[in-house]
């Protein structure tokens, strides 16, 4: 009898403990929350951090800015070689000293800083990865301005010119490759177009990319800070951005030596990069934002005594994204700073003046009196004059 009545007692207590078990898992999974779907819940910005590594180095770090109310994005490149006070390394270093010593959480941490904002996710892939994801995705298509070959160590790289698309082996040799007579933005510039190309294909191919058969081989090869549920949710987001109309946008800054190595050091101590990450962000999530149909040009000159202010305006201009063609003297002194509009587009060229603060914009007499006011025979969109009211920054 006692040992009947302990079997029972033996046997309730195994049954409440699998009733806590049972509730503790319900619990569990009640409590989990999905990130992508909070973000959308809140009506916010997906901020997406990409890390493409070769042996453990970043061979390039993107940051995609995406909203899937307007389909509108935009894509930061942060040079590996970007110079900082970091903090988690308690020394001046390159900022994907972080990556290859504190791994992708820190390193995350340190970009969120340098930009002002928040990341939530992280994808990361290796570059062996990638070359799968690019077969998978049928190659991805680029642009290479003149045919490479050339010989590093005993691997010959060997690349046509023109509009080509490249399969995964080619895609590694594509970002592989050395070459003495590139410069560091070359490079930087030859990865940019990569980030493009991938976004670009998971566009085209986002049907086939989704497919439940395929989905689970897809993510086999990417690094994600989420589970798979809310990484299929992330990837079909940022799968229809108009990619047509993404341009990189890149870090300005200066370079010094540090120990042997150059270093590009953000303007301003870094407040510009904040300020384009802020501005750019407004400008997304905008109904009216300033997002436009083309890249446009714009001429700087200088007309003042103070030398570097034409290039530094330029530079300060490239890093919202407008391609600037020179950066001159002007024919003459100014006393004022003015922006001459040569093709009418007021809009643009008032985001332009609020970059440096200038209320001073003058339209080109030829366009005042033409219906269509984009002039594509003009090779300048707009010119600025910069006048002794400009203090580097700013129009006082």
């Amino acid at each position: 009898m006692t040992r009947s009545r302990n079997e029972k007692g033996f046997l309730f207590i195994i049954g409440i403990l699998i009733i806590l078990i049972a509730l503790t898992v319900v619990l569990f999974f009640a409590l989990q929350t999905d990130p992508v779907a909070n973000v959308l819940e809140n009506n916010q910005l997906l901020n997406v951090l990409f890390v493409l590594q070769k042996d453990g180095e970043p061979l390039f770090t993107n940051v995609l800015l995406y909203y899937p109310e307007s389909k509108r994005g935009a894509l930061f490149n942060i040079p590996g070689y970007t110079g900082l006070i970091i903090k988690s390394l308690d020394r001046v270093d390159r900022i994907d000293a972080v990556y290859k010593e504190k791994g992708i959480e820190m390193y995350k941490a340190e970009i969120e800083s340098l930009t002002g904002i928040e990341i939530p996710f992280t994808i990361e892939m290796s570059i062996e990865q990638f070359a799968v994801l690019t077969d998978l995705l049928g190659g991805l298509n680029v642009f290479i301005p003149s045919p490479v070959d050339v010989i590093n160590g005993d691997v010959r790289h060997i690349l046509p010119s023109g509009s080509v698309d490249l399969d995964g082996e080619k895609m590694i040799s594509y970002m592989s490759y050395t070459n003495e007579e590139e410069t560091v933005d070359n490079v930087q510039d030859r990865m940019e177009s990569v980030m493009v190309a991938f976004l670009h294909s998971m566009n085209k191919k986002v049907s086939f990319i989704l497919n439940k058969n395929v989905f689970p081989v897809f993510a086999r090869h990417l690094k994600a800070n989420i589970n798979n549920k809310a990484l299929y949710k992330l990837i079909s987001l940022i799968s229809a951005i108009d990619s047509e109309r993404l341009t990189p946008q890149s870090i300005s800054g200066k370079r010094r030596q540090v120990d042997g190595q150059t270093l590009l050091f953000p303007d301003y101590n870094g407040e510009l990069i904040q300020e384009v990450f802020k501005q750019t962000m407004i400008s997304i999530v905008s109904a009216s934002g300033n997002t436009y149909d083309r890249v446009y040009v714009i001429e700087v000159q200088n007309g003042t005594s103070q030398q570097g202010l034409a290039r530094n305006t330029g530079n300060l201009l490239q890093s919202y994204g407008y391609d600037v063609l020179s950066m001159v003297n002007a024919d003459r002194d100014y006393d004022k700073t003015e922006i001459i509009d040569h093709i009418g587009n007021e809009k643009v060229v008032k985001a332009i003046a609020d970059i440096i603060r200038c209320k001073n914009i003058v339209t080109d007499e030829a366009v005042k009196n033409v219906d269509n006011i984009e002039n594509d025979d003009s090779l300048v969109d707009f010119t600025i004059i910069l006048g002794r009211d400009f203090n580097g920054r700013y129009v006082r």
